[in-house]
């Protein structure tokens, strides 16, 4: 086989070989990667956001003059945090025996909230919610996404 021939199969091959390594070297990267980012699917979470949120915080979540800036707080926040605060922590105004049954006081401050027809008020908590609750993940990955800047205001892809 002449020295032409054989060089250029050796480095045909060489590339080859190349090729397949850097393929299999990408797939942990990819993994790792995948693994990073918080759990949830960044668009069903700004399509939960859009519904019950964006009324206050406003559609990109900056904040508006009912409801504070989420994307400031949410890089300072864990997914455990941003779940205790969003489910948990706020005061609903309501008598603390009804404030964690379905009853008919919390059902009308809900449907005040969200036709926005009461004043100034603290931020629900939202763990009676059925829709929020199932998607607090979605929501933070969007979130999380908008505030590290890897998603911007408008409607991710699905």
């Amino acid at each position: 086989m002449p020295i032409r021939t054989t060089l250029t199969l050796t480095l045909a091959a060489a590339f080859i070989g190349g090729c397949a390594l850097e393929v299999q070297n990408r797939q942990p990267a990819q993994e790792l990667a995948q693994a990073a980012k918080p759990p949830g699917s960044v668009y069903t979470g700004w399509r939960v956001f859009q519904e019950r949120c964006a009324g206050c915080h406003g559609e990109a979540a900056t904040g508006t003059a009912k409801a504070p800036d989420l994307l400031e707080r949410v890089q300072t926040l864990g997914p455990r945090s941003f779940v205790s605060r969003v489910l948990y922590r706020y005061d609903w105004g309501i008598p603390a025996s009804q404030a964690g049954s379905e009853s008919a006081a919390r059902e009308a401050l809900v449907e005040e909230i969200l036709q926005r027809r009461q004043g100034a008020i603290q931020m629900p908590a939202w763990q009676g919610e059925p829709r929020v609750q199932a998607h607090i993940a979605d929501l933070y990955a969007w979130l999380s996404a908008r505030a590290q800047g890897t998603q911007g205001p408008g409607r991710p892809t699905p």
